[in-house]
């Protein structure tokens, strides 16, 4: 037992074997500055609450060096990559290289995109292109989504992606439905939603919550019947908004990041 002993105390550390030395108050006070110094640069602690989304580091770097990648392969159609949400790529594109940049993220090996999730609108009327259109894409062999925006305005047209992915199809007919966005060599170009004969585009911001016609059955035709639009009482103004607002901090849209990419030669 001695000698089992002797060899684990020779092949200990030294620091173990060390002798407790009292520390004079100079070494103290250094000691406790340093300490600080620690704490003090040390990195954030990890968020631990369960109502806020953990940002992944590593999947964020792959989204970068992707972003970066795509705007060098494409730099005659990409404008701008940029973060929203902390975690969220977007690629912005001119209206002709929507196709373009849509098939080359489909069919590149790296990216595989072959999803395409929905195609949505936004409409902001003080901009001189007032309408834009973001694609949504999802690749499930590398589980990653990604967001492609365009802008266009009331007259010229856009190419349509129906080429590229046929989801496209319905999602533009509703685009054209609700924004009055026309999307040349569509297939079948003709609303969806609305009913036969309406007029105008709802979604736009210009157009009025009332509308300018209504709809009711008619016991005399013994059908429905469509007519102008007549208000039983004047227009008043509902106040709507809670005195006690829930999220205040969380009423702007969010903030974006731009990635810096080379300079066009």
């Amino acid at each position: 037992m001695a000698s089992v002993l002797r060899q684990v105390l020779n092949f200990a550390p030294r620091v173990l074997l060390r002798p407790l030395v009292p520390k004079s108050p100079v070494t103290a006070a250094l000691a406790t500055q340093q300490f600080r110094l620690k704490t003090t640069d040390a990195a954030p602690a990890p968020e631990t609450r369960p109502t806020v989304r953990k940002s992944d580091t590593a999947a964020r770097t792959q989204l970068i060096d992707f972003g970066k990648y795509v705007a060098e392969c494409l730099p005659k159609f990409v404008q701008k990559v940029q973060f929203t949400a902390g975690d969220e790529l977007e690629v912005l594109v001119v209206p002709e290289g929507v196709v373009p940049v849509l098939q080359f993220l489909k069919d590149h090996h790296s990216a595989q995109f072959v999803n395409l999730v929905d195609i949505a609108g936004v409409d902001v009327p003080s901009r001189q292109y007032r309408f834009e259109i973001v694609y949504n894409l999802l690749s499930l062999r590398y589980n990653s989504r990604i967001r492609v925006k365009t802008y266009t305005d009331e007259l010229t047209p856009i190419d349509s992606a129906n080429d590229v992915f046929k989801a496209a199809n319905w999602y533009e007919r509703e685009i054209w439905d609700m924004y009055g966005v026309f999307f040349a060599n569509h297939p079948d170009l003709r609303r969806i939603l609305t009913d036969y004969g309406f007029e105008g585009h709802p979604f736009r911001k210009d157009f009025p919550l009332s509308g300018f016609v209504e709809v009711r059955y008619d016991d005399e035709k013994k059908r429905v019947v469509c007519e102008p639009l007549e208000l039983a009482q004047e227009f008043r103004k509902f106040e709507l908004s809670s005195p006690w607002e829930q999220f205040p901090n969380f009423r702007g849209p969010p903030a974006s990041e731009e990635i810096p990419t080379q300079e066009k030669k």
